[in-house]
């Protein structure tokens, strides 16, 4: 794989870091998830191919072996605000000095600078203050956020893979470590340089919602099926939208033209009350095959099951029959091969950690009984019967 020989520490928190993490064990990388004392459940479910290990940071010698374990990794990955490893005496000017190779990545929402970077805040805040959350949105409602998957996941956890990746790559020219600093706020605002790019077009001349791109034409958005379901329409191309109203079983000559915006309310009333009579199996059988760009909303369930899915084996099953997707993209060469283990119980793997990374039996035990760290072995059913929020502050 292609992070084969690849070692990344990574302190546990919430939804951005673990996927970062996860999408590098899928890749190859040994990862060691860094859980803190009386944490009694990964919130995140994002374990897979990672090894769990708890450790007391708030204690010096804890401080002191997660130093030793940074000393002789590629990779560190922390989530908290910024300062907060600074107190802990676990800076990044501490561990790449015992570490020159060290890649300390820094993966917050606000940043480690700025008048934010020490406040709480969720995905929709970040989306927020992005200027993103602004766009999203019907016309006349209030803006929405899209689950939480934009900041969290794409602005965050995806957009700090891409800085490790580059600075992996980087480290082979120079022989050095490098800091990241990831977040979800300028992460969020990155991805949508296209909005930028295009604000002064015609593109976003109209109120939100009423745009060709965000729900406002007849031809670039949802509509009802007669059993409830949904199909979604993206015939922008005059080649793929006479396909569509051919489909739909209208005529052009009898429409107005596609890029009339003023009649666009009117088109998606009759364009609905179309669909409206059909249910979505029967839309798929008139467009599937077609470049109409009319395809089923699928629910989670359903697109296990769509010949799509199955021709390329887009989902994966791991050892307890739960199915998710394949890592992405797919490599020629080096493609991911993910874990089908189940996810690691909290402190699973401590003792068998610290065993590689040179600490004797007796050192693991006297930290043991000192509550430094905690050994939880595989089969404690405690550990999945009570959740509990891991957010260090």
């Amino acid at each position: 794989m292609a992070l084969r020989g690849i070692s990344v520490v990574e302190l546990a928190g919430l939804a951005p870091g673990p996927f970062c993490a996860m999408v590098l064990a899928d890749f190859g990388a040994r990862v060691v998830r860094v859980e803190r004392p009386g944490s009694h459940y990964d919130m995140s479910r994002l374990g897979r191919g990672k090894r769990s290990l708890v450790l007391d940071l708030k204690q010096p010698r804890g401080a002191a072996v997660l130093r030793r374990l940074c000393a002789q990794s590629d990779v560190l990955l922390e989530p908290f605000r910024s300062g907060v490893m600074e107190k802990l005496q676990l800076g990044p000017e501490i561990l790449q000095r015992d570490n020159p190779r060290l890649i300390y990545a820094r993966l917050t929402g606000f940043g480690q600078s700025g008048s934010f970077s020490r406040l709480a805040g969720h995905d929709i805040n970040y989306l927020a203050l992005s200027g993103v959350l602004s766009k999203i949105g019907r016309n006349g409602e209030n803006p929405y956020a899209p689950l939480n998957l934009l900041a969290d996941f794409a602005g965050g956890g995806l957009m700090c893979v891409f800085g490790i990746m580059m600075a992996l790559f980087e480290r082979t020219r120079s022989g050095k470590g490098q800091v990241i600093d990831a977040n979800m706020v300028e992460g969020t605002a990155y991805l949508s340089s296209f909005l930028w790019k295009t604000q002064k077009s015609s593109l976003w001349e109209a109120p939100r919602g009423q745009n060709m791109l965000d729900g406002g034409a007849p031809f670039y958005t949802t509509y009802r099926t007669a059993d409830g379901e949904f199909m979604a329409v993206g015939a922008i191309e005059p080649q793929f939208y006479e396909l569509l109203i051919k489909g739909l079983g209208l005529k052009s000559d009898e429409l107005p033209n596609q890029m009339s915006m003023g009649d666009w309310p009117e088109m998606k009333k009759k364009f609905a009350a179309v669909f409206a009579k059909r249910t979505k199996a029967e839309w798929c059988q008139i467009f599937d095959g077609t470049d109409a760009c009319v395809t089923p909303v699928l629910t989670l369930e359903e697109v296990l099951h769509h010949d799509h899915s199955k021709e390329r084996g887009s989902f994966i099953t791991n050892e307890e029959q739960n199915m998710s997707p394949r890592p992405a993209p797919l490599l020629s060469n080096t493609p991911a091969v993910p874990s089908f283990k189940r996810d690691p119980f909290v402190g699973e793997h401590t003792e068998e950690i610290l065993g590689e990374f040179g600490f004797s039996r007796e050192e693991i035990d006297q930290l043991k009984s000192d509550k430094i760290i905690e050994s939880n072995k595989a089969g404690s059913k405690f550990w999945i019967l009570y959740p509990h929020s891991n957010i260090q502050k």
